[in-house]
């Protein structure tokens, strides 16, 4: 992997700079990049190995700078397994040279955010769910083929999801009066939506949320030791739930409308992990 010459690149565009804090966007989530003040802006072009997103709503660029008083790396877009990357850890893999960048420069906390389809009828398009555990329904694995070089392959996932870091967030969220919901993400490796037999099967299994993305980065940063939260913006019920079509477009135009909100929560939070830094 190429993390020395992503490390480089990124050190000499911003010299001195530690992050203690990575955000990253999912779909059509991209507000909060707009409030980094005093913003060095990388395309991930410009970064050895890093992926670039085909998946309208991900912007594709590494943000350096300062988010609620603290300072913070956003990946504003995140590359998906299905996207047909290559690389160790297969498909699944595609984030983990970046999640290893994060982890190089400082970075303690990674804050995920994503777009996922609701498994609950009371939890609406629009809702923000924060995820207390996971489920892998792709039976994919970012960590195939990874040896002990990067960490021990055999993670321990019990506190994949920081029950300290879930503890802020909770109180922030009240604290800011937003309404927060918890429940259990899982993870499809798409690029096709569930079919309403994989739906009922996952809300069998005790899924509250579904999603193509986030649970890779998570396995990858609890490997490298980084502490993991995880918000998903409900766009829509799933499969069968409805009777809306479901579309990538439609993703896109519900995760516009909760920018404000999730902007909100994302910078008090931040400020609540990080007083005064």
């Amino acid at each position: 992997m190429s993390v020395d010459a992503a490390v480089n690149v990124i050190q000499t565009r911003r010299p001195g700079f530690v992050p203690r804090a990575a955000l990253v966007l999912g779909s059509g989530l991209g507000r909060p990049a707009e409030a980094v003040a005093d913003a060095t802006i990388i395309p991930y072009a410009d970064l050895p190995g890093f992926p670039r997103p085909s998946v309208a709503g991900h912007g594709g660029r590494l943000l350096l700078g300062s988010f609620a008083g603290a300072p913070v790396a956003v990946l504003h877009g995140r590359a998906h397994a299905y996207e047909g990357h290559a690389g160790r850890g297969g498909g699944a893999g595609v984030m983990n040279l970046p999640i290893r960048v994060l982890k190089r420069l400082g970075c303690e906390m990674l804050v995920l955010t994503n777009a996922a389809g609701s498994l609950k009828p009371e939890m609406g398009p629009g809702s923000l769910m924060l995820l207390t555990d996971h489920i892998n329904f792709s039976g994919a694995n970012p960590l195939l083929g990874e040896g002990d070089e990067q960490g021990s392959r055999f993670v321990d996932l019990t506190d994949a999801y920081d029950p300290a870091l879930r503890r802020t967030l909770l109180a922030t969220a009240a604290a800011s009066k937003v309404k927060l919901h918890q429940g259990v993400y899982v993870w499809f490796l798409g690029p096709s939506f569930e079919t309403p037999a994989e739906i009922k099967a996952a809300r069998t299994l005790g899924g509250d949320a579904v999603g193509m993305s986030t649970v890779p980065e998570v396995i990858v940063a609890r490997q490298a030791g980084i502490k993991v939260a995880a918000i998903s913006l409900i766009t829509n019920l799933a499969a069968g739930m409805s009777s809306l079509r479901i579309s990538h477009e439609h993703t896109q135009a519900e995760a516009a409308k909760a920018a404000d909100e999730i902007e909100r929560l994302l910078a008090a939070f931040v400020a609540a992990v990080f007083p005064g830094a």
